[in-house]
């Protein structure tokens, strides 16, 4: 193989792993936000508190962002899915999420 075959095979190298390096993170940018269908209008919080302070007059609840599905305090998911932030129910109800069956 000539020198400038292995500077060419080289070169294709660094290229295909700039190529992968953008594919890698823009997929996880994408799957990042991928599981909430629709975040119109709806503001995800950290913590009860500043979901309260956005909406003070409304109730506060777990939305899982996967499935879209909220649940109220005192319910057993409420807080502890993997995928999920606390928001004002009118808002996640806006936005096309529901509360858990039977509430």
């Amino acid at each position: 193989m000539g020198k400038q075959t292995v500077n060419q095979t080289k070169e294709i190298l660094g290229i295909l792993l700039i190529v992968f390096f953008v594919v890698a993170m823009t997929a996880t940018a994408i799957s990042a936000d991928a599981p909430h269908h629709s975040n119109s209008g709806l503001q995800l919080f950290n913590t009860e508190q500043l979901a309260k302070q956005h909406c003070p007059t409304d109730t506060i609840v777990w939305l899982n962002l996967r499935s879209g599905i909220y649940h109220y305090k005192g319910q057993r998911w409420y807080g502890n899915t993997k995928s999920g932030a606390y928001v004002c129910q009118k808002e996640a109800d806006k936005a096309g999420d529901r509360a858990t069956k039977g509430q």
